[in-house]
């Protein structure tokens, strides 16, 4: 099944097309055969699920522009890897808290995502870690073994979990999140990795679904929105961090009730399923599902 996501706040732009991988529902996909081994690897049946966000300062806040937003060339540690922009970047647009320090743009008359790691106003003399710049209504990926704002070279704010989404009943989209050990090698969609070589960790790209057999009685409203689209879309595994960790908006919205039952669901309760037979081009986020 595909559906298109809701545009983000404040403009008429829907993220990627309505095949991306990103949108697509991987609910009756296979497993993959190597689950086991990657849950054991992620502690998965002594950790709990972990909302990486919340009221400021927890999650990555993100700027919507226009075309009359001054724009900025930046200099990057990894120039190789990046796009050179310019990007619509300034002292007004906010920061995610902590040493990532993302900063995510969109330009709402382009519908053009723009994504720097490591970023640094630096009173006009912008730096970043990296950056990379995304057509919202294109299916490409950025060059195989090229970085993003992440490590896994995919774009963050797709993977966002959204208070406007909870709003609207439905989060029709996979989510971004963080294992603490991953494989030296990546899988389609992504596009990059940092990981140790080891077969028995999951690689940057996995894609995990919480199972369907795991039963969403007791959980409010809001929890069972987010939960019931890791059934349908699942997880993709988009950078190191702590095991479990799904990320999510900046808002003051959230409240610390939703958050706590998103907490309560343990991490066995997922498996990683095998996407390979929906890649239509191994260039290309497009999708086609058996």
């Amino acid at each position: 099944m595909r559906v298109s996501r809701a545009a983000i706040p404040g403009t008429s732009c829907t993220v990627f097309p309505a095949d991306n991988i990103w949108n697509i529902d991987i609910s009756k996909l296979p497993v993959n055969t190597k689950s086991d081994a990657w849950l054991a690897s992620m502690d998965a049946s002594t950790t709990n699920l972990h909302p990486d966000f919340g009221a400021p300062p927890y999650g990555l806040p993100f700027a919507v522009v226009d075309d009359t937003h001054p724009t900025e060339y930046i200099t990057f540690v990894y120039s190789d890897e990046s796009d050179p922009g310019p990007y619509p970047f300034g002292a007004d647009i906010p920061l995610e808290q902590g040493s990532d320090a993302h900063a995510l743009m969109v330009n709402k008359d382009t519908c053009t995502l723009y994504e720097l790691f490591g970023a640094s106003w630096n009173d006009g003399n912008p730096t970043a870690g990296s950056g990379a710049i995304f057509s919202l209504g294109s299916d490409a990926l950025r060059p195989d073994t090229w970085t993003s704002a992440d490590a896994a070279g995919l774009p963050i704010l797709p993977g966002l979990v959204r208070v406007d989404e909870i709003q609207a009943g439905a989060i029709r989209h996979a989510i971004r999140f963080t294992a603490a050990l991953t494989d030296c090698s990546h899988l389609w969609p992504a596009r990059h990795d940092a990981g140790t070589c080891n077969p028995l960790y999951p690689p940057m790209g996995a894609r995990f679904r919480l199972k369907a057999s795991f039963s969403l009685r007791g959980f409010g409203r809001a929890a069972r929105i987010v939960l019931t689209a890791m059934k349908r879309y699942g997880l993709i595994l988009a950078d190191n961090g702590s095991n479990w960790f799904f990320q999510g908006t900046e808002d003051s919205r959230w409240t610390n009730q939703v958050l706590d039952q998103l907490k309560a669901v343990p991490a066995s309760a997922f498996e990683a399923v095998d996407e390979s037979a929906c890649m239509v081009d191994a260039g290309s986020a497009q999708a086609n599902c058996p």
